[in-house]
């Protein structure tokens, strides 16, 4: 019994040095040789390259290797033994024939070169798959690139919805505030009319024949010189920090029209009341309504915003 696992121990142990020598002759380090043979359980020529590719990057390859105790690679029975004793294992491998051969040195040349063709396989074989791993990666970054482009773009998309939102809001609150400020004077002039009485209606009657005199002379100067008529209105405005704007209105426009443009360039949310510096007036809600021309903004005018 003994006989036959020292026997089998050595043919381990020499199918272990085959591997090993071969990857010592294809120019392999002999640290990475043991453990390409150690961990791959002495598997065959093909799986050691196999395990050397794949590890050949590991941080700890070069480390010493430290075989198994009571097995180091490469030991042969002649070493185990007694030089003065004969080894029993070797009298009954040459008894029934040891295949095991020692290997001509062409023998070794050509394996050594077959060897080498199938290293150069498996590493093409591994340059294209880490090729496709790759694509697949890059495929990989390009969809997340473009995941993230569709969320950044549909940000943006809520912003604007929210801007134009928070706009029709504004536009609607300044219409309520006309409403309500058309509505109290309304209020105001049926207010007088009931407290004065019939002497409104008097004064009425007799104030056009004095004011007709009054415009008499404007509309001869107008004669003699007539005004150029404008389309168009530049206002340049000056805001709380100093900035300007200036843009081109109609002249037909509503003052109201360069309200909401401030609005939307530099109030920042700020409620304000818009003036002219010189000669100084402010404008109220109902000069609002007020087209540009009748308010003497025509053909240019500088407005200054203040807060209300």
């Amino acid at each position: 019994m003994c006989v036959e696992a020292t026997q089998c121990w050595q043919q381990i142990t020499m199918a272990e040095c085959t591997t090993f020598d071969s990857l010592l002759e294809m120019g392999f380090d002999r640290n990475r040789a043991e453990k390409a043979v150690a961990h791959t359980g002495n598997q065959g020529i093909e799986k050691a390259m196999d395990w050397l590719m794949e590890h050949e990057n590991d941080p700890d390859i070069d480390e010493p290797y430290v075989p198994p105790a009571g097995h180091t690679l490469g030991t042969t029975e002649e070493q185990s033994q007694s030089p003065t004793e004969p080894s029993e294992s070797t009298e009954v491998a040459e008894q029934e024939g040891d295949p095991k051969q020692p290997r001509s040195e062409e023998e070794r040349k050509e394996q050594v070169k077959r060897l080498e063709e199938l290293m150069k396989i498996r590493q093409e074989e591994r340059r294209e798959r880490e090729r496709k791993e790759e694509i697949e990666r890059e495929k990989q970054r390009r969809k997340q690139g473009q995941d993230l482009l569709h969320v950044k773009q549909k940000l943006q998309d809520d912003e604007m919805k929210k801007l134009a939102d928070q706009r029709r809001r504004e536009k609607m609150e300044d219409k309520l505030a006309k409403q309500r400020v058309k509505e109290k004077i309304a209020r105001d002039r049926e207010e007088r009319a009931r407290k004065f009485g019939g002497g409104s209606s008097s004064m009425g009657l007799s104030s056009p024949p004095s004011e007709a005199p009054l415009q008499s002379p404007p509309e001869n100067q107008e004669a003699s010189h007539p005004k150029k008529d404008y389309d168009d209105c530049r206002i340049q405005v000056r805001l709380l920090d100093g900035s300007t704007l200036s843009n081109v209105f109609k002249a037909q426009e509503p003052l109201a029209a360069v309200r909401v443009y401030v609005q939307m360039n530099g109030a920042n949310g700020q409620d304000f009341n818009l003036i002219t510096p010189y000669p100084r007036r402010v404008f109220t809600d109902l000069d609002m309504e007020k087209p540009l021309c009748e308010l003497g903004l025509v053909p240019s005018a500088v407005l200054v915003v203040i807060k209300k």
